[in-house]
C-alpha cells in the first residue's frame, strides 16, 4: 500500500517529518520519524532527510503499514501465560511462534502483551510505551521463547540502566544454514532495508549508505553448539539487539536461519519439517541483575518440539 502527497506552494519550505505529521490524521513526530528511519518514505523517489525543506510540487509517497499508535493493551485472560520466572519485581515469561509480542490496534487482542496486563493488571503504564507493559526487549512473531518484564517502574529503570551498561544478556539457539566451527563475532552495523521495509540489512562494502540512513551498531556473538548434517545448531548471545538482528547478521555472513523466508533461509522438505512454518530461532537463556538485589539471575528454555523435531530428523536422514 501507497500513499502519495503533492507539495502546495503554501507547503513548501516545510520539513519533511513537519509535513508528513500536518497531511496524516493522527501521526506523531515520533511516528513520523519512525517511518523515515524504517525507508517507508521517498521525496521524488530518494530517500531524504527527515529535517530537508520541500518544494513545492514535491511527491512524497509512503509506503508500507503506519507504525502503531500507542495505547493500553485489552486484557485477554483466556491466553495462556507460560511464567519461567516470577517475583515481586520482575516476571520472565515463554512466548510461542506464532503469538505477536503487542498488539498493533486497540481492539487486537491474543498477544502477549494482552497476556501479561490480565494477570499483572499493575504493569499498566510501567515500560517504553503503553502498548508495551512491563517489557524490556520484544521478539518476532515467529520467534520462540523467553521475554523479560518489570512490574513496576522502579524496577524497569533499574533493568533498563542495567541493559543500558550492557549487563543483561539475552541468549538464542538457532538452526542455520550450512557448517561453521567453533566460534565468532558479527560486528555489523544494521539499517532498514532499502527495498524492503520489512527487513534490514548489515551494512558490508557491498552496501552504500544514503546520508539520511543512521546505521545502527550491532554486535552478536556465536558459537557452535552441534553438528546437524548440513547444518549448525548456533549459540547466539546479546548484550543489546536490534530488530532482527539475529537473522541479518546470520544471513550477512552466509548462514541464514532455517526456514527464514524473509532473509532468504534454507527450505526443508516436507518430510523434515512435518509442518514447521516459521524461522529456527529460540530465545532459550536470559540473564540479569535482579532490580532489587542486584544478584545476577538466569532464567533458561529447551527448545520447543518443533525446532527440536526437525533437529532430530535432520539428525536421521
Amino acid at each position: 500500500m501507497a500513499t502519495q502527497h503533492t507539495v502546495s506552494a503554501a507547503q513548501a519550505g516545510q520539513r519533511l517529518d513537519r509535513f508528513l505529521v500536518d497531511v496524516t490524521p493522527g501521526l506523531s513526530r515520533a511516528r513520523a520519524r519512525a517511518i523515515l528511519e524504517a525507508g517507508q518514505v521517498r521525496v521524488d523517489g530518494h530517500r531524504v532527510r527527515k529535517g530537508e525543506p520541500l518544494v513545492e510540487g514535491n511527491v512524497v509517497e509512503v509506503t508500507g503499514e503506519l507504525p502503531p499508535q500507542d495505547f493500553p493493551p485489552l486484557a485477554s485472560p483466556e491466553v495462556t501465560l507460560v511464567v519461567r520466572y516470577e517475583d515481586a519485581d520482575v516476571v520472565v515469561v515463554e512466548k510461542p511462534a506464532g503469538m505477536p509480542t503487542h498488539p498493533l490496534r486497540p481492539d487486537e487482542t491474543g498477544t502477549l502483551a494482552n497476556a501479561l496486563i490480565a494477570r499483572y493488571p499493575e504493569m499498566a503504564g510501567v515500560g517504553f510505551h503503553q502498548r508495551e507493559p512491563g517489557l524490556l526487549h520484544r521478539l518476532d512473531t515467529d520467534t520462540s521463547g523467553l521475554v523479560l518484564a518489570a512490574r513496576s517502574k522502579e524496577a524497569f529503570e533499574a533493568l533498563r540502566a542495567a541493559t543500558a551498561e550492557e549487563k543483561l544478556e539475552k541468549r538464542y539457539l538457532a538452526l542455520v544454514e550450512g557448517r561453521l566451527a567453533g566460534e565468532g563475532v558479527v560486528e555489523l552495523p544494521l539499517i532498514p532495508h532499502r527495498k524492503d521495509p520489512k527487513r534490514v540489512e548489515a551494512v558490508t562494502e557491498h552496501v552504500r549508505i544514503r546520508a539520511a540512513v543512521k546505521p545502527h551498531a550491532a554486535t552478536t556473538r556465536w558459537r557452535v553448539a552441534s553438528e546437524v548434517g548440513e547444518f549448525t545448531l548456533l549459540e547466539v548471545s546479546l548484550t543489546r539487539a536490534f530488530r532482527h538482528q539475529v537473522r541479518a547478521h546470520l544471513a550477512a555472513i552466509g548462514h541464514p536461519l532455517v526456514g527464514d523466508v524473509l532473509y532468504r533461509g534454507p527450505a526443508l522438505p516436507a518430510d523434515v519439517a512435518q509442518g514447521l512454518a516459521r524461522h529456527c530461532l529460540h530465545a532459550s537463556e536470559i540473564h540479569f541483575p535482579h532490580p532489587r538485589t542486584g544478584v545476577m539471575t538466569r532464567v533458561v528454555s529447551a527448545l520447543p518440539e518443533d525446532i527440536s523435531g526437525v533437529i532430530h530428523r535432520l539428525r536421521r536422514s
